[in-house]
């Protein structure tokens, strides 16, 4: 028998995204009725789970494609300094909230230093000038750089021993990085949100919405462990942060500004190591370039993982395919998300992107030898027998209509509200979690406009530094970042 239920917001999904909304609109709205519909038995089991990604706190202080080589030689600071500056946000959040005990403890970071490690003449003088550029900036000026092999010893000595002495390498280092464990976060945001009074309900799937005459959302929610509990809900205000499961709810919704976004999932394996020994020698997050023809999110790295207290090595990602845009989905999602709208779009991406087809092609053909041989550019000594293969989770690339090209692939993530501010979805991936807050705060001036001058008194309490570029204001970067590293336990 359906059951009916009213609620003021609906948050689709039970990630980071829909955490960090709910807590945050909590905090804005504290009489607000909030309802969570996760359509697993758990928190944080798909994107967020801590072995479904690397747990990058997401700076650009290692990854090379937020700062890449220009065709003038130089390398522009700003998208580095635009990642920087929205982790800075998520971090001020979740420091404020540990100390005002909404957060049981920051037992969901680590202090991990970000490195960017590359070989060869060209590569090397790459780095060098991104070194120079970046290091000029006050939210990079710690980072050190190097191409003297003892000293990159000395950072990460796991990726020396053995290696040709006559190799170029050289080094960038941040001792300011961290190691983050989103799920971990998530099940405590979700933890508070269930004592301020939210409805968490596991087990539950929303298969259909649909918008009334008066602006309110109806969505048709089935009970996956008992269907004679099924829901009809009535909603002001909903949220789609379902992940991959995003896309298809967005096209159901059938709001204009959903129209022509497709999407191309991609799976990932990465290579695990446990072995304490192994693990306790090395501490660093290892990045380095991507192949040629590969996706930002290819990026080979060595990370040093915390996880329930517990270090381990992760590397990878080795690039698979699936046609599932959810880890724990069908194989028909992708087939049953082309429509009349996106296909010319989806089509015109693909035809620009082939050279991800062919390496996806090889990443597909990749033997485990190949997998340790890939290793072993970062490690050379690694032990294959140390290391186990584990899936990731799904990425859902963004496709979408370009007025120019016909289509284009997008990485990153994409924000879509509707235009009344009563739906909102995100699409695509990295860095989105670690910059969850300042994508939560800009939906809620989107989709609350006529609300967030009255928010705003609290939104500064939570984000000291809100509306401001601490990049530009030394002596507040310091402050701000010295308290968050304080509150957090981490380096500053």
């Amino acid at each position: 028998m359906t059951q009916t239920h009213t609620t003021d917001v609906v948050l689709v999904g039970g990630g980071i995204m829909s955490a960090t909304l709910g807590v945050l609109l909590k905090e804005l709205e504290p009489n607000w009725d909030i309802t969570l519909f996760e359509r697993l038995d758990r928190v944080g089991a798909e994107s967020s789970n801590a072995w479904n990604n690397a747990g990058t706190g997401h700076s650009a202080l290692c990854e090379l494609n937020y700062a890449p080589m220009g065709s003038d030689g130089t390398v522009n600071p700003a998208k580095a300094l635009n990642i920087n500056e929205q982790f800075q946000t998520s971090r001020q959040f979740w420091s404020t909230l540990v100390e005002e005990g909404k957060i049981a403890n920051p037992s969901f970071i680590n202090s991990v230093p970000h490195m960017s490690l590359v070989f060869g003449k060209d590569h090397s003088e790459y780095l060098k000038t991104r070194y120079q550029s970046l290091s000029a900036q006050k939210l990079f000026e710690k980072m050190e750089f190097s191409q003297d092999p003892e000293k990159i010893a000395e950072w990460a000595p796991l990726t020396m021993e053995g290696r040709d002495p006559k190799e170029t390498v050289a080094a960038n280092y941040s001792r300011e990085g961290t190691d983050v464990n989103f799920g971990n976060l998530a099940l405590q945001f979700t933890h508070h949100l269930e004592e301020q009074g939210a409805d968490v309900r596991f087990g539950h799937e929303v298969q259909d919405l649909r918008q009334e005459s008066d602006g309110s959302w109806s969505l048709r929610v089935t009970n996956r462990l008992n269907a004679e509990d099924d829901l009809l809900v009535r909603a002001k205000f909903v949220f789609l942060g379902a992940g991959g499961g995003a896309l298809p709810l967005l096209q159901k919704s059938g709001i204009p500004e959903g129209k022509g976004f497709g999407g191309f999932p991609v799976s990932g394996l990465f290579l695990r190591n446990s072995h304490e020994e192994t693990a306790s020698r090395h501490n660093a997050k290892v990045y380095g370039q991507a192949s040629v023809g590969a996706p930002p999110m290819s990026v080979p790295h060595l990370d040093t993982r915390w996880v329930d207290g517990k270090r381990s090595l992760l590397f990878g990602p080795y690039a698979g395919f699936k046609t599932n845009f959810l880890k724990q989905g069908s194989l028909l999602d992708l087939f049953k998300s082309v429509k009349p709208d996106n296909i010319y779009p989806m089509a015109r991406a693909g035809l620009d992107n082939l050279g991800l087809v062919k390496y996806l092609l090889t990443e597909l053909t990749k033997t485990r030898q190949a997998k340790i041989d890939a290793l072993r550019e970062y490690y050379p000594e690694a032990a294959g027998g140390e290391w186990d293969l584990i899936e990731a989770g799904q990425r859902v690339q963004v496709m979408r209509k370009d007025a120019k090209k016909g289509g284009v692939l997008q990485f990153g993530t994409e924000l879509i509200t509707k235009g009344d501010g009563s739906i909102a979805a995100l699409l695509g991936a990295s860095p989105g979690a670690s910059t969850a807050v300042p994508i939560m705060l800009n939906l809620v001036k989107k989709c609350f406009p006529d609300r967030f001058d009255a928010w705003s008194p609290r939104i500064k309490e939570l984000v000291p530094a809100y509306g401001h570029r601490l990049n530009d204001e030394p002596d507040l970067a310091d402050e701000i970042m010295a308290h968050t590293a304080k509150v957090l336990g981490i380096r500053n």
